[in-house]
């Protein structure tokens, strides 16, 4: 628990006495006038700043005052003090750091006496906040209710009452903060986010299928975009999405079942979202789309010497067992592809494409080395006894001049 002297002490008071006190003499008074306002700042996630404003009388002349504290995580090089409204008539002189406490002096000449506000701010330790979403997509699963907690942390040694916490997103919200104490606020509530569904396939990164070598598992995702609708939302307590960036935090998923209850689908950990960008989050695996990836071809094309191209065919057989139609997401990075044939380098790779890949509109570039293959697949049959449709891509790579 945190002491604290705020003390007000004229230096003609020594005077009248009948002699000067000693240099090191500081008069502490027990008395600590109460916060009138504080203000915790907490968007800044490594460092927490604390703001308390409140009213000290200060005599004419020279006054000083003593800020100390124990059991308390403030770091004493951010202390800041601060005269309100009253211009230069309040001026900080000097402050003084006393050795071997926690403690702060300052030297205050106030040229009238009276009641003078103060601002005191500092960084504190161990008051920390984290965000966490709840996300319920409707049991069609076009659109999901999206809802934003914060959880604050008191640990710090300090205890606050009625406050005002800001987190860099959404409003500023009143709170207590008791001692050893965590609370959780609903910072925004987003409705009819659309969702975009997301399968992928990923030959090293996906789960190997059992018994079946040239086989992944395809992994299945929501994927939602931090962009504001087009229209506001209709619930009046709700929050247009796009308003802020999106911190990071684990995500909770849900499905309605389309009988007024819910089921838990899966967590996952959304990272930041910039306004504009896309949140994915991913809820497991969808057994129901199957690829097959194999290499139709692997040739050493001879150039000079020890200097050669490879030319590699990968073929990718796909099925959708699902119901409805679909768009697969292969993930290929050329450098781990080079490696896989012409063994593991430390460049970049060189490479192009080639002539017999099914689709070149359908290759999309994600950055210099990784692409991402997108094949619409046909919604798999009703009957029980047909089987789905079988979808044949190719991509023809031509990696140059290694060795």
């Amino acid at each position: 628990m945190r002491t604290r002297w705020l003390v007000p002490a004229a230096a003609f008071l020594f005077s009248a006495a009948g002699g000067a006190p000693p240099a090191d003499a500081r008069i502490k008074l027990a008395t600590l006038p109460v916060r009138e306002r504080v203000e915790i700042q907490l968007e800044n996630e490594n460092a927490t700043l604390v703001e308390e404003e409140r009213t000290v009388t200060l005599l004419k002349g020279t006054n000083q005052i003593d800020f100390s504290w124990t059991n308390t995580q403030i770091d004493k090089w951010t202390i800041l003090f601060r005269p309100l409204a009253v211009g230069d008539a309040v001026r900080v002189i000097n402050q003084s750091y006393p050795p071997g406490e926690n403690a702060l002096v300052w030297e205050v000449f106030a040229d009238n006496a009276g009641p003078v506000k103060v601002r005191i701010s500092y960084i504190l330790g161990n008051l920390k906040r984290s965000f966490s979403y709840r996300a319920v997509a409707e049991a069609d699963e076009k659109t999901l209710t999206l809802r934003n907690y914060m959880r604050v942390a008191n640990f710090s040694g300090e205890e606050f009452g009625l406050s005002s916490v800001w987190a860099g997103i959404g409003g500023i919200f009143q709170k207590e903060m008791g001692l050893q104490e965590s609370k959780e606020v609903l910072v925004a509530k987003f409705v009819d986010v659309p969702i975009r569904k997301k399968f992928v396939f990923n030959w090293r990164s996906g789960q190997p299928v059992p018994d079946e070598p040239n086989q992944r598992y395809v992994t299945h995702h929501y994927v939602i975009k931090n962009v504001k609708p087009a229209a506001a939302p209709a619930d009046p307590d709700a929050t247009p999405l796009g308003s802020f960036p999106l911190p990071t935090g684990k995500v909770r998923i849900f499905q309605k079942d389309g009988r007024g209850g819910e089921a838990f689908t899966g967590e996952d950990w959304g990272r930041f979202t910039p306004i504009d960008d896309e949140m994915t989050l991913y809820l497991g695996l969808a057994k129901d789309v199957k690829v097959e990836r194999t290499v139709k071809k692997n040739e050493r094309v001879p150039v000079q010497h020890n200097l050669f191209h490879q030319d590699v065919i990968v073929q990718y057989k796909i099925q959708n067992f699902k119901k409805d139609a679909c768009v697969l997401d292969i993930e290929e990075d050329m450098n781990q592809l080079r490696n896989e044939f012409c063994g593991g380098k430390d460049r970049e790779a060189q490479w192009e494409l080639q002539g017999q890949t099914t689709s070149r509109d359908a290759v999309e570039r994600k950055s210099a080395q990784s692409v991402e293959i997108h094949v619409p697949l046909p919604a798999g049959p009703r009957e029980a006894d047909k089987k789905p449709e079988e979808v044949v891509f190719l991509l023809h790579v031509l990696f140059k001049n290694e060795w």
